[in-house]
């Protein structure tokens, strides 16, 4: 994208509403996306710094010059990630909250939940210093189980092999909070603290204070365990303020500078891509996901991450059997040219496709309840290798019945004139049928129907051979019964042989469809065992960071918060332990 586009609109005394023309931008993209979003008080400098994570000085998000806020709704940029050439970086940066001048500001808390769930990092954007008014400014947090759920009752979730976690902070992003306009020393007690311990130190609850107050801190902690902070100086003069966008660095505070530098240099390396229960999001299934939460809340409802994740799966199940059909036709196009001399070479060709478009198939699907879509997948690539063997067949009988006009057309010539109606005419028939028949067999490329097509089209010439043998003078009555016998018994000759082949065909297509299965649970186990490898993996840093939390609540003397927190360490725990178990064992799954 040349410049960013309005993803989410807010229009005044509407409804959110999705962007198409921004929305099949998104869908277009098939890597995987990092998205970083931000989010704060209007006139605060956001969009300054999504300008620079992506690489302009000029032109980008709209920085406004004056009081009134520059943008209204959420808008998308997609560019080049810097460091990660596969990965495609989506900022997103959103109206400022708290807009006097909104017609509509029970927006701003859907706003601040959709930059939540589409996000991967989540920048929050807030000016001077992180003291109480700041705290405060951040109701939107303690406010969130009003506008998110994760799940749609208490219940688990009925899929067995991604349960959906009740935790919020099991699917929410890295939180990164940024300070600008910063002027005070980073010291407490007297000893110099970096911009992190900033963060925690501001973050601390204080035991006397009403709980009310320290609801946006509790909240914080408990759905953001992975926090990162950057403080910034005032970039340049507050004459110098009003054309930031034009100002060149020499002109802006060398600190500022350097400041902004770091920011951009983290979130490039650290900023992960989006992933929601344990997959990776391409900007294809973003797209979707951004569709169903906005039409949740347009809709009256309450947008649920597992409603989403659900819908998510259904569409890119759906999408994914469909990328691994076309890359099956596109592959076979190139290695199969019809006709083949033996069918094992069509089953070849087809197991090697397969096996790509199982790869293909497992890549982006996610979520597939009891295989119901790789089952599908599986009974389309058996009906793709029928029709393979069918037009494999269709061109061998038109590629023999082609040889055989041209060698009998002599003959045909001769039954026509009457060439063979003579004494001997028929011992002379079969001598040129026999040479005809020679040829036949030395012909190349004829495929699986050469027997076959042999087969059927002498017997549509035995009414003429008959004729021409009755007609023959020079044949006793004895010997037209014995040449009739014999010629009853090389048919019968050639109709085994043809259901020789007709049995081993059957025989390599049974073994092919053990085969088949074969190949589909075998993937299947390697993707099964990724996912609980990947959500293993989510889980045991979710842990981490909440057993950093409780030892700050236990050094903050907060015990009661520290004993719920405990209860969710150890629910996690007795949940990791189940999922090293599930990789361990997990060898039951079929797919039939």
């Amino acid at each position: 994208m040349e410049e960013p586009m309005c993803l989410i609109e807010n229009n005044p005394n509407e409804q959110l509403r999705v962007n198409q023309e921004a929305l099949k931008i998104l869908q277009s993209i098939q890597q995987p996306v990092v998205v970083v979003a931000i989010v704060g008080l209007y006139r605060t400098g956001k969009s300054y710094l999504m300008n620079k994570l992506a690489g302009k000085d000029k032109g980008g998000f709209s920085l406004g010059p004056t009081v009134q806020a520059a943008t209204r709704g959420i808008w998308m940029w997609c560019c080049s990630h810097p460091l990660k050439p596969d990965h495609t970086l989506v900022l997103l940066d959103t109206e400022g909250l708290g807009d006097v001048e909104k017609s509509n500001p029970e927006n701003d808390a859907w706003i601040f939940a959709l930059s939540i769930l589409l996000s991967s990092t989540f920048v929050y954007n807030s000016m001077h210093t992180i003291d109480q008014y700041a705290l405060e400014k951040l109701h939107y947090v303690s406010e969130l189980t009003e506008h998110i759920k994760v799940k749609t009752s208490a219940g688990q979730s009925s899929n067995r092999y991604y349960g959906m976690p009740d935790d919020f902070a099991f699917f929410f992003p890295t939180f990164v909070w940024t300070v600008r306009d910063f002027t005070l020393q980073l010291e407490l007690d007297g000893c110099p603290i970096s911009e992190d311990e900033y963060l925690e130190h501001a973050l601390k609850m204080k035991k006397d204070a009403p709980e009310k107050q320290d609801l946006p801190k509790k909240f914080l902690r408990q759905y953001f365990p992975n926090r990162k902070c950057f403080a910034f100086e005032c970039p340049a003069s507050r004459k110098d303020l009003a054309v930031l966008e034009d100002l060149p660095e020499s002109r802006l505070s060398a600190e500022f500078v350097k400041q902004t530098h770091c920011f951009c240099s983290y979130i490039y390396e650290n900023a992960q891509a989006k992933v929601i229960q344990g997959v990776i999001l391409t900007g294809t299934a973003l797209g979707s996901l951004v569709e169903t939460y906005v039409d949740s809340i347009r809709n009256g409802c309450m947008p649920c991450i597992e409603n989403a994740v659900v819908a998510l799966a259904q569409i890119e199940n759906q999408a994914a059997t469909k990328d691994a059909l076309n890359r099956y036709e596109a592959m076979v196009d190139l290695m199969l040219m019809p006709p083949t001399e033996d069918v094992a070479e069509v089953l070849q060709v087809h197991a090697v496709c397969e096996e790509e478009a199982i790869r293909v198939f497992l890549a982006r699907a996610f979520k597939d309840e009891d295989q119901a879509h790789q089952r599908e997948l599986g009974r389309q690539l058996q009906e793709k290798l029928q029709e393979l063997c069918t037009r494999n067949e269709q061109a061998s009988s038109d590629r023999c019945l082609a040889v055989l006009l041209e060698l009998f057309q002599e003959m045909e010539e001769r039954i026509s004139n009457g060439g063979y109606a003579v004494p001997g005419g028929y011992q002379r028939f079969l001598e040129d049928q026999k040479k005809v028949v020679e040829k036949y067999y030395l012909a190349p490329e004829k495929g699986v129907m050469a027997s076959q097509a042999l087969q059927d089209f002498l017997e549509s010439k035995e009414t003429a051979a008959q004729s021409i043998l009755q007609a023959d003078q020079t044949l006793t009555d004895k010997q037209k019964e014995l040449e009739v016998e014999k010629a009853r018994a090389e048919a019968a000759r050639r109709e085994a042989e043809v259901q020789r082949r007709m049995q081993e065909q059957t025989e390599q297509m049974m073994r092919e469809k053990d085969r088949s299965y074969e190949e589909h649970k075998r993937q299947l186990f390697a993707k099964m065992d990724e996912d609980r490898r990947a959500l293993l993996a989510a889980n045991e840093r979710l842990l981490n960071q909440k057993l950093q939390e409780q030892r700050r609540l236990q050094q903050e003397g907060y015990q009661q918060e520290f004993s719920k927190l405990q209860s969710q360490v150890q629910s996690l725990e007795s949940q990791i332990q189940q999922q090293r178990s599930q990789r361990r064992s997990s060898r039951g799954c079929v797919i039939a």
